[in-house]
C-alpha cells in the first residue's frame, strides 16, 4: 500500500497577489455560494477531504467554534469538500457545525484550485485567504491530510491581512 501523497497531483495553488479563480458551488443553506458576490469581505476557503473522518471533523467543528471571531474578522468562511450536499448536510447536522459546507461533488474547483489528490479523488486539506478585492492573500497545503492549521494561525493571518 502507497503512501498519501503530500502534494495536489494536478496542479499548483492558486498564485499569491493574483485574482482568485470565481465559482459557483451548492451549500448545505440550500443555495449557491458564488466567490465573486462576497467581495467587500475576506474570504478563507478551507478544503477539507471528507466528511466524518477525524482530522476533518476536529477542524470543522473548530471552525465552528470560533466563526463569531472569524466573523468579526469581516471573514466569511467557505469550507468546501468533494463530498454531496446530502452527506455535508448529514456531517453537519450530526456535528451541530454552525457554518454552511459547500459541494465541490464534480471536483471542479478542487481541479481549478489545485487541492485535487486525483489518485484518491478527494482534495488535499488547503486554506487560501483572499482579501476583499477578490486577490489570493496567503495559501497553504497541508504535507498530507491528516494534518491542519491551528484557528490561531488563521486569525492571525487574517488580522495580518486587515494590518495591511
Amino acid at each position: 500500500m502507497s503512501a498519501a501523497p503530500t502534494a495536489p497531483a494536478t496542479g499548483q495553488l492558486p498564485a499569491v497577489g493574483a485574482p482568485a479563480p470565481d465559482f459557483t458551488l451548492p451549500s448545505t443553506a440550500g443555495t449557491d455560494v458564488t466567490l465573486s458576490a462576497l467581495r467587500g469581505r475576506n474570504v478563507l476557503l478551507a478544503f477539507f477531504p471528507l466528511a466524518f473522518t477525524s482530522t476533518c471533523t476536529s477542524e470543522l467543528c473548530a471552525l465552528s467554534d470560533d466563526y463569531e471571531q472569524f466573523q468579526s474578522a469581516a471573514t466569511v468562511v467557505l469550507p468546501i469538500s468533494v463530498d454531496s450536499v446530502p452527506t455535508l448536510k448529514e456531517f453537519k447536522s450530526k456535528e451541530r457545525l454552525g457554518l454552511d459546507l459547500l459541494s465541490d461533488f464534480k471536483r471542479e474547483v478542487s481541479r481549478r484550485y489545485g487541492t485535487l489528490i486525483e489518485d484518491r479523488f478527494y482534495s488535499n486539506r488547503v486554506y487560501v485567504l483572499i482579501d476583499r478585492d477578490g486577490i489570493v492573500r496567503w495559501t497553504y497545503a497541508e504535507e498530507t491530510p491528516r494534518t491542519r492549521r491551528e484557528n490561531s494561525e488563521l486569525l492571525q493571518r487574517l488580522r495580518a491581512l486587515e494590518d495591511r
